[in-house]
């Protein structure tokens, strides 16, 4: 086996769904498309975006001596229909089940030090939505899918049902053909998206998105978003129930931290509600919806409600 091979090997056996590798070189018109982006104000208040710029767009500055970037994906797809119960709300499948941040991460350290071992004097870094890494570029990059118009990585066989990351390595891999577009004409998730947070195909204004504002925003609800919870209280998936790549493609995970804990995928809103702090903590531990934060998660119900 090549050492491309290996790798993707022991990826495969530590659960990832797929792998691919890209070789490490600045990333060439990110730097304006990124700038263009922040010019537009369309990061809101996730001013960490704003920082480290030449970081994202050079994995050197990041791993000095980098010859590749390793991508990785985990599916976490689990065949369950949203409810459209007024009383009940819709949580984003991703938050369904345990912290992918912990779960990816644990595995991406058990390869990277499969990697030292394997590769003597190599030296790596893992990332798993931390650092200054254009995770969904490297993913395009490294075949593993393509950025779609509602601006998620799509895999040709599992849709967009993923999680990413990434590992910088100093061992030279051969790398694999980058993703092509097949998103074609389609607009269905342009169209679907109740705040119009989808500007144009490829991108997006955090500052209306319902993911961002249910997840990342504090304080009041934005006016954009005021009467369009359409009962989602953390994160929204109508960009990608509506993709026709996902549609038809489905597979599910067979991760099983990722399977719904009791509850979480059709969330009595009055119950949620009633929840103390200390509550929400226990409840939460270990669960991305302790991302929100009590206070956001209420504020959340509290526009689903208003609007029913």
């Amino acid at each position: 086996m090549t050492a491309e091979e290996r790798v993707k090997a022991k990826a495969g056996e530590l659960g990832f769904s797929l792998a691919g590798v890209a070789r490490a070189q600045a990333l060439a018109g990110e730097s304006d498309r990124l700038r263009e982006w922040l010019g537009r104000n369309y990061q809101a208040s996730m001013r960490w975006m704003e920082t480290r710029e030449s970081e994202r767009t050079d994995p050197d500055r990041v791993l000095p001596g980098v010859r590749s970037v390793i991508s990785l994906a985990m599916n976490y797809y689990t065949p369950v229909s949203h409810s459209a119960d007024p009383e009940v709300g819709k949580v984003s499948r991703y938050a369904w089940g345990e912290d992918y941040h912990a779960l990816l991460g644990d595995r991406l350290r058990k390869l990277t030090a499969w990697m030292e071992g394997e590769f003597p004097g190599s030296r790596n870094l893992w990332y798993v939505d931390t650092g200054p890494v254009m995770e969904k570029v490297w993913a395009e990059r490294a075949g593993i899918g393509w950025i779609g118009k509602h601006t998620t990585v799509i895999s040709p066989e599992l849709g967009s049902w993923v999680f990413l990351g990434e590992i910088l390595t100093t061992v030279e891999l051969e790398p694999d053909q980058p993703a092509t577009d097949h998103c074609g004409t389609c607009v269905r998730c342009i169209e679907a998206c109740p705040t119009g947070a989808i500007v144009e195909a490829y991108v997006l204004d955090s500052g209306k998105c319902l993911s961002y504002v249910t997840i990342e925003h504090r304080g009041d609800a934005p006016a954009a978003v005021e009467g369009k919870f359409e009962g989602w209280i953390f994160g929204c998936d109508i960009c990608q129930d509506v993709c026709p790549w996902n549609l038809r493609r489905g597979v599910e995970t067979e991760i099983a931290e990722f399977q719904p804990r009791p509850g979480h995928e059709a969330p009595n809103l009055r119950e949620w509600m009633a929840m103390s702090r200390e509550e929400f903590q226990r409840k939460f531990a270990g669960s991305p919806i302790r991302r929100a934060k009590w206070e956001g998660l209420l504020r959340n119900i509290r526009g689903v409600l208003g609007k029913s």
